[in-house]
């Protein structure tokens, strides 16, 4: 492995009934509280009403931003930042999923930042300060809970980019598995994908002599495994949704990523696709990620790292195979095991044809090719794309 540095400074306070912390959790900062959140599951659902409840009890002054998208909007973090510096807000809490915490980063980045927000998800100013922000969290699926990334689109430019920071820890997130009880069966089958597609990433690494990182990445993804098709029958059970909130938050703290990079480029290429489809980001990478697997298996880029996540995790017999067939039939497996669940297979599952492919992986490869564990360029990403149609 590599030498690393690892630091994760964010307080998780996870279990059933946890919501009754916040209170003590935010008083540290101030009492003028943003409260972001999305579309309004959060208020059928009673979580709306629980937070509420615990920021009177603190005397904590309320302003909301509701709205937030799926693909969480750049105009929109613009329009909570302007409000923090109206109301002069103390502390944020992003209450839902992981666009609402990505949106929240930004928020909390660009209201200490004079400049268009733009320019610190692209990389032409860096944050030098930032509001302190906490979330609940009611979809397993992103890990932004725990870590300091975020993904935001620009709908003018169809642009869509993940950036980061040591700003962008929040300073705490209570996870409540019975808050993603609710949680309709689409958005379930994509916090799967998203937890598993995360983990894949970091599995496909160039570094030597991680057996520790190797075997906690596998553990994990048998566990969601095993999990996942038991909720899907069962999505009321508050103990089979605790396994895969915890699972999800795992997959993405930089905990299974010491020691080694990971590649990456499959998210590079679904952000270009949502970028002007505005698809969900786990359907697509549903779709991408077994293409992805599939070509640079053909294109013998160390199939024998496939073939290892085939036997490991989805119990592929490699006796008398080379390690492209027993790769194959690995990847054959996980695209039967999404498609079991309820997820997309194809481009086409969401009308998307041909007529933006070659824009796409334009778009995906803008800064040069791109992947760690395998460097890709624009001619192989269309071909990945025009695989997935």
């Amino acid at each position: 492995m590599k030498p690393f540095t690892f630091q994760n400074p964010v307080k998780l306070i996870f279990g059933k009934g946890q919501i009754g912390k916040l209170k003590k959790e935010l008083q540290p900062y101030g009492n003028k509280v943003l409260l972001v959140y999305g579309g309004g599951s959060i208020k059928r659902n009673g979580v709306y009403d629980d937070v509420m409840q615990v920021l009177g009890e603190a005397g904590m002054e309320v302003h909301e931003l509701p709205g937030v998208e799926p693909n969480p909007r750049v105009t929109t973090a613009a329009k909570g930042a302007e409000i923090c510096r109206e109301k002069g807000i103390d502390v944020l809490l992003a209450v839902g999923g992981g666009s609402v915490i990505d949106c929240t980063k930004l928020i909390a980045s660009a209201a200490k930042y004079d400049g268009d927000p733009w320019d610190l998800v692209t990389g032409k100013a860096s944050a030098k300060e930032a509001l302190p922000f906490g979330t609940v969290l009611t979809i397993a699926a992103t890990g932004s809970e725990m870590n300091a990334g975020s993904v935001i689109t620009n709908d003018e430019t169809q642009e869509k980019y993940g950036w980061g920071g040591p700003l962008n820890f929040p300073k705490f997130s209570i996870l409540d598995p019975s808050y993603t009880v609710s949680v309709p069966e689409n958005q379930t089958v994509y916090g799967i994908v998203d937890m598993m597609s995360h983990i894949f990433e970091q599995y496909f690494n160039n570094a030597d002599n991680t057996p520790v990182q190797d075997e906690m990445c596998e553990g994990v993804l048998r566990a969601v495994l095993r999990t996942a098709p038991d909720l899907m029958k069962d999505p009321g059970n508050v103990d089979l949704r605790e396994t895969i909130m915890y699972a999800g938050t795992i997959a993405l703290n930089k905990f299974l990523e010491m020691g080694y990079q990971g590649d990456w480029g499959s998210h590079d290429i679904e952000h270009a696709v949502s970028a002007i489809y505005d698809i969900p980001h786990a359907g697509g990478l549903a779709i991408l990620f077994p293409e992805w697997m599939k070509f640079n298996v053909e294109k013998g880029t160390k199939p024998e790292r496939f073939a290892q996540l085939a036997v490991n995790v989805f119990g592929v017999d490699p006796e008398g195979k080379a390690p492209e067939e027993t790769a194959l039939e690995g990847i054959g497996r996980l695209r039967d095991f999404w498609t079991s669940i309820g997820a997309p297979e194809k481009l086409s599952d969401y009308g998307i044809g041909d007529e933006s492919i070659r824009l796409m992986a334009e778009k995906a490869s803008v800064h040069g090719p791109l992947g760690n564990f395998a460097r890709l360029n624009t001619d192989e990403i269309e071909t990945i794309l025009r695989n997935s149609l």
